[in-house]
């Protein structure tokens, strides 16, 4: 069913609603969709330890680093 149908099948039923029962319909405008806010994953105690393990791993290697630096063999 496209949607010229369905608005035509819709317009049917209003026409039928109002001419056989006598009611009354009332449009309402469409609620917009609220806006989603971006996710975002609260760091938690294994997230920071785990970065300060990397830090520590990173601190490592430029010590290595820069003592293979100085000692020219």
């Amino acid at each position: 069913m496209t949607k010229d149908e369905l608005r035509a099948e819709l317009e049917r039923q209003e026409k039928r609603y109002k001419d056989v029962y006598g009611g009354e319909v009332t449009l309402y405008a469409a609620q917009p969709d609220p806006d989603k806010k971006p996710w975002r994953k609260r760091r938690n105690l294994l997230d920071k330890a785990f970065d300060r393990e990397l830090q520590k791993i990173e601190e490592e290697r430029l010590k290595a680093q820069q003592k293979a630096d100085k000692d020219p063999r």
